[in-house]
């Protein structure tokens, strides 16, 4: 199954959202709590998909996700936003995100997104 680094401020989050995963077949190898560090560990760990939040400090969402896809044209995105962020979920897709689930997670919407780009 496919390695997935896991990127969210909130550790409660990441957690589900590991759960989630880890319950499904997918693999972590490594969870992010800010934009900056997301793309370091992307290139260190070299994982299959990101789940990428939209809103975290030091470089938000779309500012990891321009840089991975600079990175790695063929990097496998998945957005995760609360309701209310369509305009910066719409942003991230347009610079390469492949898709994007909504908070509070719906396990079963997770792990269609994962199935579908890995």
């Amino acid at each position: 199954m496919s390695k997935v680094l896991v990127v969210d401020d909130a550790l409660f989050m990441r957690t589900m959202l590991k759960k989630i995963l880890e319950e499904n077949g997918f693999t972590i190898v490594g969870e992010a709590g800010t934009g900056e560090e997301a793309v370091l560990k992307y290139k260190t760990l070299s994982p299959d998909i990101v789940t990428m939040d939209i809103t975290m400090p030091d470089m938000n969402g779309i500012e990891a996700v321009e840089q991975i896809i600079a990175y790695d044209p063929n990097a496998k995105i998945i957005m995760c936003s609360a309701m209310g962020h369509q305009n910066m979920v719409l942003d991230a897709i347009k610079k390469g995100a492949k898709d994007f689930v909504v908070k509070p997670f719906q396990p079963d919407r997770v792990v269609e997104a994962m199935k579908r780009i890995q």
